[in-house]
């Protein structure tokens, strides 16, 4: 759902954004080759510290056993693609700042328990730099140092424990490490109105709690960038849509390519201003030139979040779900649960063709009209029954909200009417009448009345529950499972 947006409150909000940077307005557009998105750097660094002496005694870990962890490094170094991992052993905290300062000021540790007190002998400059910390533990020869893991985040540090026979757990672990330099290289362009909760969406607490620089669209800048979109490229692209569909139901051609113009518009805003998300809270305003609801769908199937209804808490969220995952998510409004079904409804006109990421495979659409101004060209994406979901949600920079669910219905609404937003899914949880009476865990506090702050959550393909908890624990964040 999304509300009409005045030009007077639009600029009211963006004058109010004191700080934010705005997009460049004057680079040349056409029908020249798209531009690529801006990545962030190629690599991020990973200091992989071996913390203590390995030894070949009851409690401490064999050499053999650290060169395999090494050699699960290296493969988790060309799995992940963007990882670099500076590699070395610190017995002390001297030891640990060299290598600390070889990996570079952003870097954060994955620390390998190799000793007993390995860790606490390290830890302490690890936590004077304030570098967030993954400690791959281990069971039994990893040392006792675990067990101080709890008392270190009671204190405040950012820090989890993967205590694991499991070295797989090592790649888990940089994926999820990964997270905090890459959200450090982030620009999102965005368009006020916001929504969500107030600190999500106020520039300065963003770039200090997060590292990530909201960069807005200047006046008119959309209306200048879809009058130059070549309509060869916009037939081009409609006919993409059309042929790829199950079925167009209402929208006429015009109606596809006019969203499908709008779509590529979005695709050189984000080019163009050198970003790697986008949060658009006016898209009820751009409608009528063109709906580009396909253009969020697109643009989150390539890797790129795009929220709608100027949610920053979703694009937020979305970002460290693509960075950690390499995966798009379905941000929708609440529905409600159905106790009788014990399940939860979710719901948006706005949904990703590409659910396992990038390189997976397009969900099956039809084409229909806008559910709610019956007009235009949106997605009605039929997601996979009985796949199991994360829906989650980052709210005012401090908490992360989640709970589990598995698909049991993607309902077809018949052609010529309407039920709730376009695409939907129905999923099965754990509670539905906990989840119902717990809705936000407590963590919204004046924002529960918020309507936005409290409607929307992103879903996820898979159960990522113990991945966000150690992400939450690497952010500063609290885990907050509604059910």
């Amino acid at each position: 759902m999304c509300e009409q947006c005045t030009r007077r409150e639009f600029l009211g909000t963006a004058g109010a954004l004191g700080g934010m940077v705005w997009a460049a307005n004057n680079l040349a557009i056409g029908n020249e080759t798209p531009l690529p998105v801006t990545p962030p750097a190629s690599k991020v660094r990973i200091c992989a510290m071996v913390a203590g002496a390995p030894a070949n005694e009851s409690w401490g870990t064999p050499a053999a056993q650290i060169e395999a962890a090494k050699q699960r490094l290296a493969e988790a170094e060309k799995n992940l693609g963007n990882v670099e991992f500076v590699v070395g052993q610190a017995t002390n905290a001297e030891e640990a700042a060299r290598l600390l300062e070889e990996a570079g000021p952003d870097a954060p540790v994955l620390a390998i328990s190799a000793s007993i007190f390995g860790l606490s002998r390290v830890m302490p400059v690890i936590f004077q730099q304030q570098r967030p910390t993954a400690v791959f533990h281990l069971p039994v020869i990893g040392g006792h140092d675990w067990c101080l893991v709890p008392r270190w985040l009671e204190e405040g540090h950012r820090i989890t424990l993967f205590n694991t026979s499991d070295f797989g757990d090592l790649e888990r672990a940089a994926a999820l490490l990964r997270v905090i330099p890459l959200l450090r290289q982030t620009r999102v362009l965005v368009s006020p109105p916001f929504k969500g909760t107030p600190e999500s969406f106020a520039p300065d607490k963003v770039k200090e709690r997060l590292g990530v620089e909201l960069v807005a669209i200047p006046d008119e800048r959309y209306n200048e960038v879809l009058a130059a979109v070549d309509e060869s490229a916009a037939e081009a692209e409609a006919a993409r849509w059309i042929d790829g569909a199950k079925q167009v139901v209402e929208p006429t051609r015009e109606d596809v390519v006019k969203a499908a113009r709008a779509s590529l518009a979005l695709d050189r805003l984000i080019a163009e201003s050198h970003v790697q998300a986008l949060c658009v809270g006016t898209c009820m305003r751009w409608l009528p030139r063109g709906f580009p609801c396909l253009g969020f769908s697109m643009l989150n199937g390539r890797g790129i979040p795009a929220a709608c209804d100027g949610d920053a808490d979703c694009v937020l969220t979305m970002l460290m779900m693509q960075y950690a995952f390499n995966r798009a998510g379905f941000l929708g409004n609440a529905a409600g649960v159905d106790m009788a079904r014990n399940a939860f409804h979710l719901s948006h006109c706005s949904a990703p063709l590409k659910m396992d990421g990038p390189d997976g495979p397009e969900a099956p659409y039809l084409l229909r009209r806008h559910a709610e101004l019956r007009g235009g060209a949106v997605p009605e994406v039929h997601y996979r029954l009985g796949q199991a979901l994360t829906f989650t949600k980052m709210v005012h920079l401090d908490s992360l909200l989640v709970f589990p669910g598995k698909i049991i219905e993607v309902p077809e609404v018949p052609a010529g009417t309407e039920r709730g937003c376009r695409t939907e899914l129905v999923a099965e949880v754990p509670d539905a009448t906990k989840l119902l009476y717990n809705w936000g865990g407590g963590a919204l506090g004046d924002s529960a009345k918020n309507y936005y702050a409290s409607l929307h959550r992103v879903a996820y393909y898979g159960d990522y529950r113990r991945d966000l908890l150690h992400l939450a624990h690497l952010l500063g964040l609290r885990l907050v499972e509604e059910v």
